[in-house]
């Protein structure tokens, strides 16, 4: 194993199929026919001579379509013309200085937050993004780390910011409006107003953007996402889900997330209007697929759990019969989840695979669903997956070994400096998986939540999916604990479904049943919810430090959060 920087070097053969893929992404998308035709020039020229950012996306559209609807959130639409115009402004106006600034944003999903890393983009400044969800010790440890010249946040988070050191938060824009009177700083509205319009030359240092790991398994690290990405991971998104220039793509996934960016970069990079909302209301969701012609979603799996959890005559009242696409990523897919959202909503969920540092791994089409709803699918066109042994060698078909991936998209770096563990050029995931005949992938659990009882090796993920056939479980996740006689033992922490008959030996009986003795998990708790992030992870060392709990009625247990606290997804809208 080699720890250096992941270099993706694909050979003539995966050349020549980038320049393919290129152009069936122009043909298949409708990028090349949308729009005004007299003015394809210019659009690919600014994309020339700004790049592949989220600045350059946006200042090319402009040029070729300034009329056509960009994005549209609680406060109402913007065309591209409007928000290249503005995000100009804000650019030339943000309060920065030296060769290298560096801005923290810490927004919801509105337009305050995108114009602010477009303005980033379009100044050469590296941005990074920060997780509404963190508490008041992972912010302070961010900002301490990574030391940002200046701070963009929404104005429900100036308490959380109060918490952090003044010589960490020195300057901060209000990204929606100040949080309240007297208090310093300016909003982003106010610089705009004030900053006159000029033109803008792409800057001499392309922008970066961080984005933090999120942070379940300890201390987030932050990960330098490549600058010009190009188009080539647009086409290789585009070879296994239908994305096209027409729809309207609702972003429900957190922008701060890999994914909900690369949700808006793909969205921008076609064209695409784009509809934002600060907080997830799966009611509301219904509403914005039944309001288009032809809608995307994308989110994260636990959301779609959400949306099948409204009641029926709810989700009956919405036409969702113009849903094309719903993409999900962030998380594994529990149970049969994927199966019961399509005999709800049709065969248009597609399970992206991936992290933040490899960006894409693997993408599960409808199809591959039907046939297994655990599947994550199979590596998109220009990407290199292969499951290594613990000696170093690929591993046979259905062999369980540790993932590694290539693309076009990997990450350059983190910003502690940490190492990578790579191998022949492709990056570790520190996921376990395997590969079976079919050659559909399969995501077996995290390399390091391996559990070892009794000297017999347990895959958690197993017995949770296990257990998710059960009736009366909602939701479970399955942690290793210490153990004085066997080492570690499994503790099952279990959401019961409203007026479920559920108790320990039911629980013991049916994994015992279904994997083996040894998977039997010997602690089994009954909790009112599952402890998340604010991507809809589990945070699992949560539920492994929490002490022994007290029952309540209907066999609920109270759930003492631990600091820093982390609302669970999802949220109601406000």
């Amino acid at each position: 194993m080699v720890h250096a920087r992941p270099v993706y070097r694909p050979g003539l053969r995966r050349r020549l199929g980038h320049v393919r893929d290129l152009t069936l992404l122009l043909l298949r998308t409708g990028l090349v026919f949308s729009g005004a035709p007299l003015r394809v020039g210019r659009h690919f020229g600014e994309l020339r001579r700004w790049g592949t950012t989220l600045a350059g996306i946006v200042v090319s559209a402009a040029a070729r379509d300034p009329g056509r609807l960009a994005l549209r959130d609680e406060d109402g639409p913007v065309t591209f013309g409007e928000l290249d115009e503005r995000t100009t402004r804000l650019a030339a106006g943000l309060p920065l200085a030296g060769p290298r600034p560096r801005v923290g944003v810490l927004c919801r999903n509105h337009r305050g937050m995108v114009e602010t890393m477009v303005a980033c983009g379009k100044r050469g400044v590296e941005v990074v993004l920060l997780n509404t969800g963190f508490g008041a010790g992972q912010v302070r440890a961010v900002l301490g780390e990574l030391r940002m010249d200046l701070l963009v946040a929404d104005a429900e988070f100036a308490p959380l910011l109060a918490e952090a050191p003044v010589a960490l938060r020195r300057v901060v824009v209000w990204a929606d409006r100040p949080p309240g009177p007297g208090a310093p700083g300016r909003t982003i509205g106010e610089i705009v107003a004030a900053t006159p319009a000029a033109a803008l030359d792409p800057p001499q240092v392309q922008s970066r953007t961080i984005v933090l790991s999120s942070g379940t398994g300890g201390r987030p690290k932050g990960a330098r996402r490549p600058p010009r990405p190009g188009l080539w991971p647009l086409a290789s998104m585009v070879s296994r889900i239908p994305l096209r220039t027409r729809q309207t793509m609702i972003i429900e996934a957190p922008l701060f997330h890999t994914w909900g960016y690369a949700a808006l970069q793909m969205a921008w990079a076609l064209r695409a209007p784009v509809v934002l909302r600060r907080r997830f209301d799966p009611e509301q969701t219904l509403r914005s697929v039944a309001a288009c012609r032809d809608a995307t979603v994308f989110a994260v799996p636990v959301m779609l759990q959400r949306v099948l959890d409204l009641p029926e005559q709810v989700r009956a009242a919405h036409d969702t019969s113009g849903l094309r696409v719903v993409a999900v990523s962030g998380a594994a897919l529990p149970g049969d989840l994927a199966t019961r959202f399509m005999d709800t909503f049709g065969d248009r969920l597609y399970n992206v695979y991936g992290s933040t540092e490899a960006s894409w791994v693997s993408i599960a089409t409808p199809r591959e669903l039907r046939t297994d709803p655990g599947t994550a699918g199979r590596p998109p066109r220009n990407t290199s997956l292969v499951i290594m042994g613990a000696d170093g060698r690929p591993a046979g078909r259905s062999t369980m070994g540790e993932i590694h991936a290539a693309n076009e998209l990997l990450f350059e770096g983190y910003t502690g400096g940490e190492p990578m563990a790579v191998r022949d050029g492709l990056l570790a995931t520190g996921d376990l998986g395997h590969i079976d005949h079919r050659g559909l992938l399969f995501v077996d659990g995290r390399k390091d939540g391996m559990v070892i009882s009794g000297g017999e090796n347990v895959v958690p993920r197993e017995v949770e999916d296990a257990l998710l056939g059960l009736p009366g479980v909602a939701e479970v996740a399955v942690v290793g604990v210490p153990d004085p006689e066997w080492g570690q033992r499994l503790a099952a922490y279990i959401v019961a479904r409203p007026g479920a008959r559920l108790d320990a030996d039911v629980v013991r009986a049916h994994v015992h049943a279904r994997i083996a003795r040894y998977a039997v998990p010997r602690d089994v708790h009954f909790i009112a919810e599952l402890p998340r992030n604010a991507t809809g992870k589990v945070v699992h060392r949560w539920l492994a430090a929490t002490p022994r709990q007290t029952a309540q009625p209907e066999g609920r247990v109270a759930w003492p959060r631990p600091e820093p606290a982390e609302p669970p997804l999802p949220e109601p809208l406000a």
